[in-house]
């Protein structure tokens, strides 16, 4: 979408407790971009967290959830978008975003999720699962040959979210038109 030409939006992918929302909002505020969660949008809007909206309405009104707000947002410039682990099963949402758009897959093992969902205070799938790797690895190699269609991809296991937001605000201002950085 933006490997090579100019970057108007960011789009990062990632499984869950990969570091979207954390890298996102840092991302944005270096280069002074709006930043969107797709989660803490969906919440909200709704006023349920993700996970009894999901329960109560269905993951697949989850899902079409996230089109709607792609269709708002996905077409904004100077936005750092942060969609759900997820967003990416939905057949030609990225596709369907504009030329300028940059994905970027934040990559980060089963072993290292299954750390930082121990860590992360939030209700997340899996959290009270006795063995969550094993569940965890197999959506992962589900969802990994769609996150692979990312512009970039950078790996996040053992590195901090300020060390990929700086790494990422770089990317970006070396293709931002001149004047914009």
């Amino acid at each position: 979408m933006a490997e090579s030409g100019r970057v108007d939006r960011v789009l990062l992918l990632g499984f869950m407790c990969s570091g979207k929302s954390t890298i996102g909002r840092s991302l944005a505020r270096r280069l002074e971009w709006d930043f969107i969660d797709f989660d803490e949008e969906v919440e909200t809007r709704t006023g349920m967290p993700i996970a009894e909206f999901i329960e109560s309405r269905g993951e697949d009104h989850f899902r079409r959830v996230e089109v709607e707000l792609t269709s708002e947002y996905g077409g904004r410039t100077r936005i750092v978008l942060a969609p759900g682990g997820g967003w990416i099963t939905n057949a030609g949402l990225l596709e369907s975003l504009p030329e300028g758009t940059l994905s970027v897959w934040l990559r980060v093992s089963a072993r290292e999720t299954v750390r930082r969902l121990r860590e992360d205070p939030g209700q997340r799938p899996f959290k009270n699962h006795p063995d969550p790797l094993r569940p965890i690895e197999q959506l992962l190699s589900t969802r990994e040959p769609l996150y692979r269609v990312a512009d970039h991809v950078i790996p996040g296991d053992l590195r901090s979210a300020e060390t990929i937001a700086f790494e990422l605000e770089q990317l970006v201002r070396a293709r931002l038109a001149p004047g914009k950085a």
